[in-house]
């Protein structure tokens, strides 16, 4: 049983539901990823998943592309993103890292070695935007076979047939986007969502998360109720924005902290 799959168990044995926020690796500068990191687990992240700079994103809108672009204007690299989760595992072996980003700097390094370096690293899974399902089962192998577990996206248009191919390549969890655009778009529709899991669920047994358009502690809450994980990233990447580094980490603690509260209500 991996990290990530013995997480949910554990969740699942005491009745609750994965918070799993998102940042980006580098933003606003390398030194404070480390702190951000520790910062979310102590705010109560069960999962974190690290954003790989990429400078040209498909799914990311404007908040997380900004995220993207100061980090790598400061050098951000695949190698440097895995420096920092061996740097973070040093004083925490024991939350769950899911790095997310695009095939480029994957392909670029090759996906063996990739596979073999995060997973030096400490690197838990692996979520890859533009890697579809159906061209994935290579990959898919490559990474369980160092023991990752690979994360594929579903959306409010996925097909049934697209539902049963992401089915047999993941492990880990599933991601829903919960709507029809980029990251930080659009109101977010619970019904909406609430509507579609069943489909998912009875192509798989694995974790369902939700993510792309929450942005509070209510709306985190109306997902526990629906969903097994709560994912949020463009909300933290604004209070990052807002932060001074002085004061960046005691801010995203004190936002993230506000929606495990408003979860472990629901």
């Amino acid at each position: 049983m991996s990290k990530i799959q013995a997480t949910f168990a554990r969740l699942q044995a005491q009745g609750r539901k994965a918070l799993i926020p998102f940042i980006t690796a580098g933003d606003p500068d390398a030194a404070l990823t480390v702190p951000l990191l520790h910062a979310l687990v102590e705010a109560g992240a069960d999962v974190i998943e690290l954003g790989v700079p990429f400078s040209d994103p498909m799914a990311d809108g404007p908040t997380i592309q900004r995220a993207s672009e100061r980090a790598l204007a400061k050098g951000m690299s695949m190698k440097k993103v895995l420096a920092i989760v061996a740097d973070f595992r040093k004083t925490n072996v024991d939350t769950p890292l899911v790095l997310m980003g695009y095939a480029n700097p994957i392909e670029a390094m090759g996906v063996d070695r990739f596979a073999a370096a995060a997973a030096d690293a400490g690197v838990d899974g692996v979520l890859v935007v533009d890697y579809p399902p159906e061209e994935s089962a290579e990959f898919s192998a490559a990474m369980k076979a160092h023991g990752l577990d690979p994360i594929f996206l579903l959306a409010p248009t996925s097909t049934e047939e697209r539902i049963a191919g992401a089915a047999k390549v993941a492990s880990g969890y599933v991601y829903y986007v919960s709507l029809k655009g980029v990251t930080g778009s659009a109101t977010l529709d619970v019904d909406a969502v609430a509507a579609r899991l069943p489909a998912i669920r009875e192509q798989t047994g694995l974790p369902v998360g939700v993510g792309f358009g929450i942005r509070d502690a209510e709306t985190a809450a109306r997902i526990a109720r629906i969903a097994d994980a709560v994912v949020v990233g463009s909300r933290i990447i604004e209070e990052i924005e807002k932060s001074t580094p002085e004061t960046a980490c005691a801010n995203v603690k004190a936002l993230v902290s506000g929606i495990r509260q408003g979860m472990d209500a629901a």
